[in-house]
């Protein structure tokens, strides 16, 4: 395996060092991304730790792998530009402290709520039509002017008794 730089690029505003390689494998699988990371910092002379791999391709039936890293002057400041998922992938990030399962985590603590008090006051009939309003006050007017023993002799009338009446007429 032999790693051959293509093109390197000075970074200042973040810190780096911007590589771009290829590597040559004649009869080998294309290698790993921690063979790699020590191939480039073995030739750049820096940190194994400092270097970040981005990506590397090969393509089917070829010995040549194609590929993007990034150097660092410390493992902080990758840590601070890099994603979380490329730090990972090379091995760098260092383990936050998860909760482990034997430790239940705490609820948040929920403020108690008050029962919900209905306080609703008489509703509010909505203003009847126009129209619907004169036919009642034609009916109030009508049931006042009658005598209030003929208002309920009409009210108590059994059905057979008006029959019986509309029948004579």
């Amino acid at each position: 395996m032999e790693v051959e730089i293509q093109s390197k690029t000075n970074n200042p505003l973040l810190k780096r060092t911007e590589v771009h390689f290829m590597v040559h494998h004649e009869s080998e699988k294309t290698p790993k991304r921690e063979l790699v990371r020590s191939e480039l910092a073995e030739k750049l002379n820096v940190k194994k730790e400092n270097v970040i791999v981005n990506f590397m391709k090969s393509s089917f039936g070829s010995t040549d792998t194609v590929g993007y890293a990034k150097v660092y002057k410390s493992v902080k400041e990758a840590e601070t530009w890099e994603k979380k998922y490329i730090l990972k992938r090379n091995n760098v990030l260092t383990e936050e402290k998860k909760p482990s399962k034997e430790e239940p985590k705490k609820p948040a603590e929920q403020p108690q709520e008050k029962p919900e008090e209905t306080t609703e006051g008489p509703k509010k009939e909505e203003p009847p039509a126009e129209q619907d309003v004169k036919e009642e006050e034609a009916k109030k007017t009508e049931n006042d002017e009658k005598p209030a023993e003929e208002k309920t002799e009409e009210t108590e009338k059994p059905k057979e008794e008006e029959t019986a009446e509309e029948k004579k007429e």
